[in-house]
């Protein structure tokens, strides 16, 4: 099947926290843009002749909702040209041309175990999708827990958006870990003491979903695979970076 190429153009630009912004790109040329919630789109930056250099992938960070509208959440890497690209030269009216939607991060159609749902910083964007996709559907699910990590309070994402979650969404819990804020009275240091914490007991009735760097997703799939044991077919995660 040949590959469908879009152009978007940006309609809305916002920061959201410390070097990390968000992006709304709508498609004029068509009506609706059906994807799944936790999928992704690659977009096609003019940085590079390689397509290695070109290609960058992102997390759609708003729900299926039959809009032609994506949101996207995206940080600015120090080393980046891609994000450099997106921070420094593009503005409201810029054109994007992206592929997609594509990946298999995605919630099973019948939803019969609780989730877990451990992220650290921009990786929070497909669970955004996910929740918002839930709560607007409808879809009946079971207890759900946002786990999130980041460095300080400012760098939370979303943060007035769960907090409103957990109070209208049934079963919805939401615990954030600050790693370099001493007097944050949260949890300290990284989002693994959460998990290891209050799952230590392995249930089988729980599927954890994990989305971040590298060393963060390989961390916690050690953690619940080999020091508390649960199955690998228990444990779902998307790379980024």
């Amino acid at each position: 099947m040949p590959t469908t190429w879009y152009n978007g153009y940006i309609t809305k630009l916002e920061p959201i926290a410390p070097n990390v912004r968000q992006f709304w790109l709508e498609m004029p040329e068509i009506s609706t843009f059906e994807f799944k919630a936790g999928q992704f789109v690659t977009m096609d930056l003019p940085v590079g002749e390689k397509r290695q250099q070109r290609w960058r992938s992102y997390s759609i960070a708003n729900a299926p909702d039959g809009s032609n509208v994506l949101e996207f959440c995206i940080v600015r890497s120090e080393d980046g040209i891609g994000t450099k690209y997106l921070f420094d030269d593009i503005s409201t009216g810029s054109a994007l041309r992206f592929k997609g939607p594509d990946g298999a991060f995605v919630l099973p159609d019948t939803i019969d175990k609780d989730l877990v749902f451990i992220c650290t910083g921009t990786g929070v964007a497909p669970f955004r999708s996910m929740l918002h996709d839930l709560q607007k559907s409808g879809r009946p699910h079971k207890n759900i827990h946002l786990i999130f990590g980041t460095r300080e309070e400012a760098g939370i994402l979303y943060r007035s958006e769960f907090e409103a979650l957990e109070k209208s969404m049934p079963g919805f819990k939401y615990d954030v870990a600050l790693s370099r804020q001493p007097d944050w009275p949260g949890y300290k240091g990284y989002v693994h003491q959460i998990y290891l914490e209050q799952y230590k007991e392995v249930r089988p009735d729980v599927h954890f979903y994990i989305c971040g760097w590298g060393n963060m997703i390989d961390d916690a799939v050690a953690n619940l695979i080999v020091r508390l044991g649960y199955d690998r077919t228990q444990i779902h995660y998307e790379l980024y970076g």
